[in-house]
């Protein structure tokens, strides 16, 4: 009696355990749905920010690039400020040295150079243009490592690497709307984001300097608007005056360029979100997925023209740029 006495305790005890904790199953299920939430908003936050700024700066007639990135600069500030100060969403790092400072703002002045070459592009060339010129990243990466830390790659990485240019150069014959100042400026934005990161690879390559991706952007961003803020002042007079103007005759403007800034932010914690939950080679996958689903996106929303011959070579750009991811990961 004693012992059965025992036995449905501990069947009762055990049963309240059993039903207090949550299932594996379930565990599984929900971080599933949480990761692909993440990658969704991965894509719309980068997709979006892509096509709103193609809308603005060449549909729309909002033609003032550099105040529109210094927009996107102040929101990453106060969004950085408020999700790492306010909601902890990851610990705060401080500068430790007026060194690191310097290194930080070299690589915000690289940054906003990038931001707004990419940026003044949208005005003269079709998205699915500026993704195929966008996808040569790497074969500038691989360039300014071997030009800045005599980092050589195995012959089969920079074999990939052909295809990759080859694509471009294919695409930029084959582009309708192929804008000669345009695609220029394409080339140095695509130069400037692979030189940020050789650059931030160097300069906080220390343990005692390396920073997070969030806390980074939470120093760059109120730097890049302080650089900004002359140049719109000197390239873009009369900017908040004209948009002032144009917000009385369409109150939109204002919410495209609130929603505008807002996914930029979006862009930056989506990275470091699907960086941290899944793997730098996941982000890198969903890359080079992006600028597919991009191309298609625009070329559905903009009508614009596109060629067989332009197809085929961003095709080709990337064939070559999963190739080159391949080909670094079996590397490693």
């Amino acid at each position: 009696m004693l012992f059965s006495q025992e036995k449905d305790k501990k069947g009762t005890s055990n049963g309240n355990l059993q039903h207090g904790l949550p299932s594996p199953g379930r565990n599984k299920s929900s971080s599933k749905l949480f990761t692909t939430g993440l990658v969704g908003s991965w894509y719309f936050s980068n997709i979006g920010v892509l096509l709103l700024n193609k809308y603005l700066l060449s549909n729309y007639g909002f033609k003032y690039p550099i105040f529109l990135t210094m927009c996107h600069m102040s929101a990453c500030s106060l969004l950085s400020y408020i999700a790492i100060a306010w909601l902890k969403m990851v610990p705060l790092q401080t500068i430790r040295s007026r060194s690191q400072f310097f290194k930080i703002s070299a690589l915000s002045v690289v940054f906003c150079g990038s931001v707004v070459s990419g940026n003044v592009s949208l005005r003269y060339l079709p998205v699915s243009f500026n993704q195929a010129v966008g996808a040569t990243t790497p074969f500038f990466t691989a360039v300014f490592a071997y030009l800045m830390t005599f980092k050589r790659e195995a012959w089969l990485t920079y074999a990939t690497l052909v295809p990759v240019v080859a694509g471009v150069v294919i695409a930029s014959g084959g582009e309708p709307s192929f804008h000669l100042f345009g695609f220029i400026v394409c080339v140095g934005a695509t130069a400037a984001r692979a030189f940020k990161s050789v650059l931030q690879g160097i300069l906080l390559s220390s343990e005692g300097e390396k920073l997070n991706s969030m806390n980074l952007l939470l120093y760059m961003a109120p730097i890049a608007v302080v650089v900004l803020l002359p140049a719109t002042i000197f390239m873009e007079p009369n900017v908040l005056g004209i948009t002032v103007a144009l917000a009385r005759q369409d109150s939109k403007i204002v919410l495209y360029l609130i929603i505008n800034s807002a996914m930029a932010y979006l862009v930056n914690l989506t990275n470091f979100l699907v960086t941290k939950h899944t793997s730098a080679l996941t982000l890198q996958v969903l890359g080079n997925a992006k600028g597919a689903v991009a191309v298609v996106v625009s070329i559905l929303l903009f009508r614009n023209p596109v060629s067989v011959t332009g197809m085929l070579g961003y095709t080709l750009t990337v064939c070559g740029v999963i190739s080159y991811g391949e080909v670094k990961k079996r590397s490693k």
